[in-house]
């Protein structure tokens, strides 16, 4: 190991302590969120104003505050829709709440293509399966389909207990569904 390295790794440990004091969370090495998450709305399968409704679980063993979920188009990232939430969610505990309607079905290919083929979106959310399913129809009967979409988001929470708010870009699943027409 060279010297220059060396004194590159004794200053980032050094410094990885000051960044998370001063409120900033070091980049996690985990990929998932102690945050599990569902966003469901009536107003995707029928014409209507109704807002959007989260609910979440905090698998953490203290309190999280859930700031914002940042929904980026992914062709072009400057097109970017930031989901406000501020909700506490209490230490292994799940928490909900009722939004204002935000536009969540734009910037993915997979989304537009299965809303123009008249499936229902049901839910988006960041557990429901493993994100190489993308496209994949997993069920197939005579009277009902199921059909999921992959995207990345950024979720934004803090912690209150050590003033760290962490930012982690992670997938989420568009979980479509159709029943059959007769």
């Amino acid at each position: 190991m060279s010297k220059a390295t060396l004194c590159l790794l004794v200053a980032l440990a050094i410094a990885e302590p000051a960044l998370a004091q001063g409120g900033i969370a070091p980049a996690q090495s985990e990929s998932e969120a102690p945050i599990k998450y569902a966003i469901y709305s009536s107003a995707w399968g029928e014409p209507s104003n109704a807002g959007l409704r989260l609910v979440a679980q905090n698998q953490t063993d203290h309190p999280l505050k859930l700031g914002s979920i940042l929904f980026s188009d992914e062709d072009n990232t400057a097109i970017i829709t930031s989901l406000a939430i501020d909700l506490t969610i209490p230490a292994q505990a799940w928490a909900e709440t009722e939004m204002s309607y935000v536009d969540l079905l734009f910037g993915s290919k997979c989304i537009t293509e299965t809303m123009t083929e008249n499936w229902k979106l049901v839910e988006i959310s960041n557990y429901t399966l493993n994100p190489s399913v993308r496209g994949l129809i997993i069920e197939d009967t005579d009277s009902f389909r199921i059909y999921q979409c992959v995207r990345t988001v950024t979720l934004n929470w803090h912690d209150p207990e050590s003033g760290a708010t962490t930012e982690l870009t992670e997938w989420v699943m568009y979980h479509f569904e159709r029943r059959r027409e007769f």
